[in-house]
């Protein structure tokens, strides 16, 4: 694996981490989800470092942003996507304080990020 910077970063341990919590979470989901929400989920949460990742290797600020933008927006739909499967019963408030701990964090520093490169 490629030795770079940024997985040294808070922002991207962090967001390894929401990754695995998600995939954690979305076990317990019913089966007939598994290309529902689980899927949605799972996606945005890779999304997420897969978008920190591509954009910090970007050469510009203007190109590190954008890609750092797509990312936050991932925390969102992630959130959105959270507060769905709540509404429907698929989970607890209790179950998703880990990830709601780690979205909060992870929109923090990438609006962080964000500004360093406006």
């Amino acid at each position: 694996m490629l030795e770079l910077a940024h997985k040294k970063l808070d922002v991207w341990i962090s967001s390894t981490e929401l990754v695995q919590e998600i995939y954690s979470v979305t076990k317990h989901f019913p089966k007939e989800e598994q290309f529902g929400l689980t899927s949605q989920l799972r996606r945005a949460s890779v999304s997420v470092v897969s978008n920190l990742s591509e954009g910090l290797a970007r050469f510009t600020d203007a190109e590190k942003k954008r890609f750092l933008e797509i990312a936050r927006s991932s925390v969102v739909e992630i959130d959105a996507q959270i507060e769905l499967s709540i509404k429907i019963g698929f989970v607890s408030r209790d179950q998703i304080q880990k990830v709601d701990e780690l979205l909060n964090r992870a929109f923090a520093m990438l609006t962080n990020l964000i500004k360093k490169y406006s």
